[in-house]
C-alpha cells in the first residue's frame, strides 16, 4: 500500500485537512500584511525644507503661509514648494511678481523638512529623514527585508526537512513575533533594516512550511483545491491591508498591529499536525500512527485503520537508510534529472516572484489613492484564484504555469506601449497583471510541492524560494533605472516573465500523479495518469 492509497483510507480531505487549513491561515494572515508594508511605511509624503533657518529676525512672521513659502522655497514646474532646496536667503521681490525663481541661489535643505502628515501621520521618510538624497533608503527596506525572506527560505527548507515541519514552524513564529515588534521600536534606521532582515527569515518559514503541511495532507483529488484554498488568504489580508494601513498611519502602531496575529498562531500551535509522510520517510511509525489516527477519526474512518499498525507503515513509503540519512540541498545536485528540476524550478520562481512584486511594490503613480490602488490590486486576486483552480484542474499544472508567466509579462509590455498620461488604460492593465501575477503565484507553489519528493521537498521549496526572493530583492532597485530609461524597468519585468514562461514548459506535469517520496522516484519517468487516482502506480521504468 502506498501512502497515497493510506491517506484515501482516513480521509484524504475532510474536516481534519480543513482544520489545518484553518489552524494555518492564522500566521499566513501576516505574511502579506508585512510583504507589502513596505508600500505604506515607507511611502514618503509632500515635503518641503523647513524654513525656519530663514527667519532670523522674525521677518517671515508677518507673511501667511503661502508667501512665507514663495521668498523662501523655489516653486516646481506644476507650481508646487521645491522638495529639496531652499533660497539662500528671502526673496522678497516675488512677493511683488511672479517671475521665475529657477535663476535664483538655492541650498539643500538646512534644517530638515516639513512634511504633509493629513494622510500619513508617520513613516520611516518621516522618522529618519529618509527624503531627497537618501530616499532610496525607503527602497532599500524593502530590500533588506526581502534578503531575509530569502536567506530564511534557505534554511527553513533545509531545517523542515531534517527536523520536522511542526517544530520548524514553531520557531519560524518566534523568529517572526520577536524580530516584528523588536523593528516597531527601533531607534535608527540601521536597527531597523537589521530587525527587519530578521522578520523576514521567520515569515518566509511561515510560508514555505505552512503550504507543504496543506498538500501533503491532501490526497491526489484535491491537492489543487488545498493548494488554491491556503492561498486565498494572501489575497484576502491583502485587501484588508490597506484598511488596517488607512486606520493605523503611523508606522510604529502599524507594524506591531500587522505582527498580533502571530500571537494566536503560537497558541494554537499545539493543533497543527506533523506531516505523517515525513514522519514515515524518517522511519517514526508510532507518531506517524498517532496523527494518522486523529485524521482517521475526524473524518469518521476510524474503521479503515483498524487492521494498519505502526510496524506495517514501514512499506507505505521505501526509502533506503530510513531516518538515518540526512539529506541536504547538495542531494538537489547530485543526479541529472534533480539538477535539471532544480534549475527550473529556480528559473520558474525567480520570474514569477521577480515580476509579482514588480507590480506590488510600484503602486503609485497611476493616478488612484495609495489605499485604493492597493485594495484593488488585492481585489482582483480574487476571481484570478477563481480562473487558476479551473486552469490547474482543466490544463494540467505546467500548462497553468506557463500561461499566467506569459501573460503577465504580456500586460507589463503593454503598459510599456501606453503613454503615461491615459492613466486609466494603464491601471486597467496593470491590474489584470496584477491579477495572473498572482495566479502565477499560486500555481508555482503548489507545482513545486509536487515537483520534491517527500524527502527533499521542504530542501526543494526552500531552495526555489530562496531563488525567487533573489528575484523579489531586486525587484524594488529596478525602479532605479527608470532614470537609464523611463520604461526600461518595465522592459526587464515583461522580458523575465516571459523568458521564465518559456522554460517552465520543460518541467513534468504533475496533475493526478502521486506525490514522489524519494528521490528514485523522480529519478524514473514520471508519467502523467488520471489512473493513479485508483491507485495503479505512476512511476514505471523506461527503457
Amino acid at each position: 500500500m502506498k501512502f497515497e492509497n493510506l491517506l484515501a483510507e482516513v480521509g484524504g480531505f475532510g474536516k481534519y485537512q480543513i482544520s489545518i487549513i484553518a489552524l494555518l491561515v492564522i500566521p499566513r494572515v501576516t505574511l502579506p500584511f508585512h510583504f507589502l508594508l513596505n508600500n505604506f511605511i515607507a511611502a514618503i509624503p509632500s515635503h518641503h525644507c523647513d524654513i525656519s533657518s530663514l527667519d532670523v529676525n522674525g521677518v517671515l512672521g508677518n507673511l501667511s503661509r503661502e508667501e512665507r513659502l514663495t521668498v523662501s522655497i523655489p516653486a516646481q514646474e506644476d507650481g508646487t514648494p521645491a522638495s529639496c532646496h531652499m533660497f539662500s536667503h528671502p526673496q522678497f521681490h516675488l512677493l511683488a511678481n511672479s517671475s521665475s525663481s529657477s535663476e535664483l541661489p538655492v541650498v539643500e535643505c538646512q534644517n530638515g523638512w516639513e512634511y504633509d502628515n493629513s494622510t500619513i501621520k508617520s513613516a520611516l521618510a518621516t522618522e529618519f529623514g529618509l527624503v531627497c538624497d537618501r530616499k532610496g533608503l525607503n527602497k532599500a527596506t524593502a530590500t533588506i527585508f526581502f534578503v531575509g525572506v530569502m536567506v530564511g527560505a534557505a534554511i527553513f527548507g533545509w531545517l523542515s526537512d531534517r527536523y520536522g515541519r511542526k517544530r520548524m514552524l514553531m520557531v519560524a513564529y518566534l523568529i517572526a513575533i520577536s524580530f516584528g515588534v523588536a523593528s516597531a521600536f527601533s531607534k535608527s534606521f540601521i536597527m531597523f533594516a537589521i530587525m527587519r532582515f530578521f522578520t523576514g527569515m521567520g515569515l518566509t518559514g511561515i510560508s514555505i512550511i505552512s503550504i507543504v503541511l496543506c498538500v501533503e495532507w491532501a490526497d491526489i483529488a484535491h491537492r489543487t483545491i488545498a493548494g488554491v484554498i491556503i492561498s486565498f488568504d494572501w489575497s484576502i489580508s491583502t485587501m484588508i491591508l490597506p484598511g488596517i494601513a488607512y486606520l493605523v498611519n503611523d508606522w510604529r502602531p502599524l507594524v506591531i498591529t500587522v505582527t498580533a496575529p502571530l500571537i494566536l498562531a503560537v497558541i494554537t500551535w499545539r493543533w497543527i499536525p506533523e506531516s505523517a509522510r515525513w514522519l514515515i520517510a524518517n522511519g517514526r511509525m508510532e507518531e506517524a500512527h498517532f496523527y494518522l489516527s486523529k485524521c482517521a477519526s475526524a473524518n469518521n474512518r476510524q474503521h479503515n485503520l483498524r487492521d494498519i499498525k505502526p510496524e506495517t507503515l514501514a512499506n507505505v513509503i521505501i526509502a533506503e537508510d530510513r531516518g538515518d540519512r540526512k539529506y541536504s540541498y547538495l542531494d538537489l545536485v547530485r543526479s541529472s534529472k534533480m539538477r535539471k528540476l532544480a534549475m527550473l524550478t529556480g528559473s520558474t520562481w525567480f520570474g514569477v516572484a521577480f515580476t509579482y512584486y514588480g507590480i506590488s511594490l510600484n503602486i503609485s503613480g497611476f493616478g488612484l489613492n495609495l489605499y485604493l490602488t492597493q485594495f484593488i490590486y488585492g481585489a482582483i486576486e480574487l476571481p484570478s484564484k477563481l480562473v487558476v483552480f479551473l486552469c490547474l484542474d482543466k490544463l494540467g499544472r505546467r500548462y497553468s504555469q506557463v500561461g499566467t508567466l506569459i501573460t503577465t509579462g504580456v500586460c507589463i509590455g503593454i503598459t510599456v506601449l501606453i503613454p503615461r498620461d491615459l492613466w486609466l488604460p494603464r491601471t486597467v492593465i496593470s491590474v489584470l497583471g496584477k491579477g495572473f501575477s498572482e495566479a502565477s503565484f499560486t500555481c508555482v507553489f503548489l507545482y513545486t510541492t509536487e515537483l520534491y519528493p517527500t524527502v527533499l521537498r521542504q530542501n526543494g521549496l526552500g531552495y526555489s524560494s530562496f531563488v525567487g526572493r533573489v528575484g523579489v530583492s531586486l525587484a524594488p532597485l529596478v525602479s532605479f533605472l527608470d532614470e537609464v530609461w523611463l520604461p526600461l524597468p518595465q522592459v526587464l519585468f515583461c522580458s523575465v516573465a516571459v523568458s521564465a514562461g518559456l522554460l517552465a514548459l520543460l518541467l513534468s506535469e504533475t496533475h493526478n500523479v502521486r506525490l514522489p517520496e524519494t528521490i528514485e522516484d523522480v529519478e524514473k519517468t514520471r508519467k502523467r495518469s488520471v489512473c493513479s487516482q485508483l491507485g495503479m502506480e505512476p512511476y514505471k521504468q523506461t527503457k
